[in-house]
């Protein structure tokens, strides 16, 4: 199957199908970044939405910067290589709450609360010239842009600081929201640049703060599982919040997912819930006459969070949204279109599709060897318990079975280790490769010394031969 079979329709139900990068956690090496780029444009995206976080070659301050951060050299080639392939860069640098690449030791002033990074005072003196600083950095790397998202969500504690309280009470939450960005979205839309901002912050807003919103900004309205005209109000997304937007003609994207929706340690994306929620902006998009949708891609729930899967065993899931973003639709030949699809896309000596299976398997394979291993440790603290409460329970070599089963789940996962670094090599630096592999595998091995201990103490004779006490 060619990999034009996978699109049924001539018109895209979306202009705009741009996907998502998040470089904070598992980010591509350079090259791999750019041969990415054959895959998003055979899902026919047309937009890339990069966040670049501490990936980026920042000048404001180097010590934003991670240890395998691009160079201005490589920034570069990804936006030639894009631009080549008809794809726009759409920047994404954070304004408000997820600041934790910003908001390091040495900008506590800038803070909403003292002891949390994740979100900026607004009123604190030099906060949006910090944003403004950062904007600055990559605009001076990517020319000739459209759009420019500015985050803006989740900031969870806003208003929590005695000065934003007070300024809150007195204007209102839009009032203190538009005080902080409305001069960077001036900024931006004096050079012909139009602001994108998430939704979530707003969804409360009196009219006249959306009003004037809509005059300097789009929405982009965000929610990753279920259908907005069924979540209910609890739900940020809700289509009465859409409708409020459309309502005081805020102009809107829609954001799904791909991958990194599905809890934050997966390893790898839930295709069935990703095609539900994608099909359902799809519907809502045209709708509301949504002008363009994002595929996101979360690498981490927040800077300080773990790595969610990394793209490379998610290529399936990237193909199969983007085909729904295009047609509305799933492709005719489900999963199986979209492998024969990066069939056709050399990678190296092998294909893409070749890449996604062997990352694919591993990432299978890791993530059952941690199920197995936290089931395991489930079911040995509950007959320790049930041993310690009993004695006459004891004896039975049971916790010895569990931890002997738990010694061997955690041997495979040292084959699980070997064969991760193999398959990704070349994809994603070394160092993101053993973090994820440290996230996932040494919480289980902290828990088996002490279950040992546990075991021996409640029945040493149980155990004669297969433990030192001392262990």
């Amino acid at each position: 199957m060619a990999a034009n079979a996978l699109f049924r329709k001539d018109k895209p139900v979306f202009d705009i199908r741009a996907i998502h990068l998040d470089l904070k956690g598992v980010p591509p090496t350079a090259e791999r970044l750019v041969s990415l780029l054959d895959v998003i444009a055979t899902a026919r995206y047309n937009a890339i939405v990069v966040e670049w976080e501490d990936s980026f070659p920042w000048t404001v301050d180097e010590r934003f910067r991670s240890e395998t951060a691009y160079t201005p050299d490589e920034v570069r080639r990804f936006h030639d290589e894009a631009k080549k392939r008809g794809i726009e860069i759409v920047p994404l640098v954070q304004c408000l709450g997820h600041m934790e690449t910003a908001l390091i030791p040495g900008y506590e002033h800038l803070r909403e609360l003292p002891h949390m990074r994740d979100i900026i005072n607004p009123l604190a003196p030099g906060a949006r010239q910090l944003i403004e600083a950062m904007v600055e950095d990559v605009l001076n790397l990517t020319p000739h842009l459209r759009y420019f998202h500015l985050g803006g969500d989740e900031a969870w504690a806003f208003g929590s600081n005695p000065e934003t309280k007070a300024y809150i009470e007195k204007h209102g939450k839009g009032a203190l929201y538009l005080k902080h960005v409305e001069p960077i979205l001036d900024m931006l839309n004096e050079r012909g640049i139009r602001p994108i901002l998430w939704h979530d912050m707003m969804k409360d807003w009196d009219g006249d703060s959306l009003r004037q919103l809509a005059k300097k900004a789009d929405l982009c309205v965000w929610g990753y599982n279920g259908h907005p005209d069924t979540v209910g109000d609890k739900r940020h997304f809700s289509t009465t919040y859409i409708q409020r937007f459309h309502d005081h003609d805020v102009p809107m994207w829609c954001a799904t997912a791909y991958k990194g929706a599905d809890g934050p340690d997966t390893d790898l994306p839930n295709i069935e819930r990703r095609e539900v929620n994608a099909t359902a902006w799809a519907e809502v998009g045209g709708r509301f006459n949504m002008k363009a949708c994002v595929a996101t891609a979360w690498s981490r729930y927040n800077t300080g969070r773990c790595q969610n899967e990394p793209i490379d065993g998610a290529l399936d899931a990237l193909l199969y949204v983007g085909v729904i973003m295009h047609d509305g639709e799933a492709p005719a030949g489900g999963v199986a279109a979209c492998e024969q699809a990066l069939e056709k896309i050399r990678h190296g000596e092998s294909t893409e599709r070749d890449t996604l299976q062997a990352c694919r398997t591993t990432l299978a394979n890791l993530s059952r060897v941690r199920s197995e291993s936290w089931n395991l440790i489930r079911d040995l603290r509950q007959q320790l318990v049930t041993e310690a409460m009993d004695p006459r329970r004891r004896g039975t070599r049971n916790a010895y079975t569990r931890l002997d089963q738990l010694e061997n789940t955690l041997r495979e996962a040292d084959r699980i280790v070997e064969e991760m670094h193999r398959v990704f090599q070349g994809l994603i630096d070394p160092i993101w490769i053993q973090r994820y592999l440290g996230e996932r595998i040494e919480p289980l091995r902290e828990e088996i010394g002490p279950l040992k201990s546990r075991a021996w103490q409640l029945s040493p004779q149980a155990y004669e031969g297969y433990m030192n006490p001392s262990a």
